[in-house]
């Protein structure tokens, strides 16, 4: 049995040589025929087939963890226009494909919306990829060959959908606006993109102040795409304050309760 097991394994049939001696009980138990037990089997590596599948989609996309969007506050913002994150979310844009760019100041939720929307892509059979904009580039960049690069830029083009956080907070030179206009150009009406960013488009020759290439950037990118502009006070900062008032709530219970004990050991 462990031989055949090890055979089935190397065949790709993980569910049934995990199982074999328990498919084995159930066949004998039920007296299935033979075209039951197949689909029996059948059902079974399909059904693992789908686990594994996801397992590996959920690694490679490199989300990481977040918080999911039952916990994100509606009331919070300013501005938020809540039936377009909600289409995003249902992945309406991926019939285009389009792309998604979520434009807010930081500690909004905006890094948290594009997370969410990687994993329901990921769920839903599609490959995704999850990266900060500093990070991509600083990969790109590091590449030392024509030949490093393209592979480098083949990796960020074959995901399903690519999210390239915090564009806006670090300033590039001439060379990382180059590479990204590559990849956005590469992916451009081809793969959905996402974005997220602190800027407004206007702010981004900033971020490459002396490229040439910003406003083809810029236009690539927006181009077919939903861009869902978020405003309001930072959620961080009243998780700040609230957790604050609790800790003062705290102190104050527990000074009032050891003064009051020792009232009464005084007594």
């Amino acid at each position: 049995m462990e031989n055949i097991e090890k055979k089935l394994s190397s065949l790709g049939y993980y569910a049934l040589s995990s199982q074999l001696d328990d498919i084995i009980a159930i066949a004998t138990k039920n007296q299935l025929s033979p075209r039951q037990l197949i689909e029996h089997v059948t059902k079974l590596e399909t059904e693992e087939r789908a686990r594994r599948s996801l397992e590996r989609r959920s690694a490679r996309s490199r989300i990481g963890r977040f918080k999911p969007m039952i916990d994100f506050d509606w009331a919070w913002p300013k501005k938020i226009d809540r039936e377009a994150v909600e289409s995003a979310l249902r992945l309406e844009f991926l019939d285009g494909p389009r792309n998604i760019i979520l434009v807010a100041p930081q500690g909004l939720g905006k890094t948290m919306i594009a997370r969410n929307i990687c994993h329901q892509a990921v769920l839903k059979g599609h490959s995704a990829l999850f990266v900060s904009a500093a990070q991509c580039l600083l990969d790109l960049s590091s590449q030392d060959s024509a030949r490093g690069l393209e592979r480098r830029l083949k990796h960020y083009c074959q995901p399903s959908v690519l999210c390239l956080d915090e564009i806006g907070y670090l300033s590039y030179d001439n060379r990382n606006a180059d590479l990204l206009f590559q990849l956005i150009s590469r992916r451009y009406e081809n793969k959905s993109l996402i974005l997220t960013t602190n800027l407004k488009f206007g702010d981004w020759p900033t971020v490459f102040p002396n490229a040439a290439c910003t406003t083809a950037l810029i236009d690539r990118a927006v181009h077919r795409s939903e861009i869902i502009v978020i405003e309001g006070d930072s959620y961080r900062l009243r998780e700040a304050e609230e957790g604050k008032l609790a800790r003062r709530a705290k102190l104050r219970r527990n000074s009032d309760a050891h003064a009051g004990s020792e009232k009464r050991t005084s007594t």
